[in-house]
């Protein structure tokens, strides 16, 4: 299922989400932009995708896809994931929710952490840090699929960074996500050694390449 991660959220736990034909799924347009074939080496499902887009963003292994499509963007990724983990709750997050919604895109906008759409926060558990009631970090969870749990949308408002929230909201993801029975993972960029080792310090382990793909139909 880590191999394939949004396949098995969309056709799994998350199907309420989706929109499905035949072995290609999408993320509601207001949700997330994310689609997923069950298996990408197969192109009767990609030819079941391109009855529902004619631009795919794919979280998945290394993608060849067949010919019909081109890659606008394939940026190299790394799977993280949290076997040993334990979590941490923060007494300072709070539960974000769909009356927060203005401020979550606001601080995306400027912190630039992947994706977020208007109903995104549906996905599941989001929690942030206020300064003087100003929203200035928050993360959540994503994907999710049986027996695991993405945490996504880790971000900081660029004047606030260097202080831990990222860390700090992480694990108290992390903590949630454990309580309901699941094991926490999440992708970042390979580029982003940075972010690598904050999230080995925190208990993650490298687990599988992945890419972040943006393809189009051609033709």
């Amino acid at each position: 299922m880590l191999e394939n991660p949004v396949w098995a959220a969309l056709s799994g736990p998350q199907a309420c989400f989706a929109e499905a034909s035949g072995d290609a799924a999408r993320y509601r347009s207001d949700v997330a932009p994310w689609c997923a074939v069950a298996d990408p080496a197969d192109p009767s499902a990609w030819a079941d995708l391109a009855t529902l887009t004619d631009q795919a963003a794919l979280t998945a292994p290394a993608l060849r896809p067949p010919a019909g499509w081109e890659p606008v963007t394939v940026i190299p990724g790394v799977q993280m994931v949290g076997h040993t983990m334990t979590g941490v709750h923060d007494p300072a997050a709070v539960r974000l929710t769909e009356t927060d919604v203005p401020e979550m895109l606001d601080l995306v906008s400027r912190a630039k952490p992947g994706p977020f759409g208007k109903r995104t926060v549906e996905l599941g558990n989001y929690l942030g840090i206020r300064h003087e009631g100003r929203l200035v970090a928050m993360a959540g969870e994503r994907f999710r699929l049986p027996g695991w749990t993405e945490v996504s949308a880790v971000c900081t408002d660029p004047e606030f960074r260097g202080q831990g929230f990222g860390a700090r909201l992480t694990m108290a993801v992390a903590a949630g996500i454990l309580e309901h029975g699941d094991l926490p993972f999440l992708h970042v960029a390979a580029e982003n050694a940075a972010a690598i080792r904050l999230y080995e310090r925190l208990g993650f382990q490298t687990g599988h390449e992945v890419v972040f793909a943006d393809y189009r139909r051609v033709g």
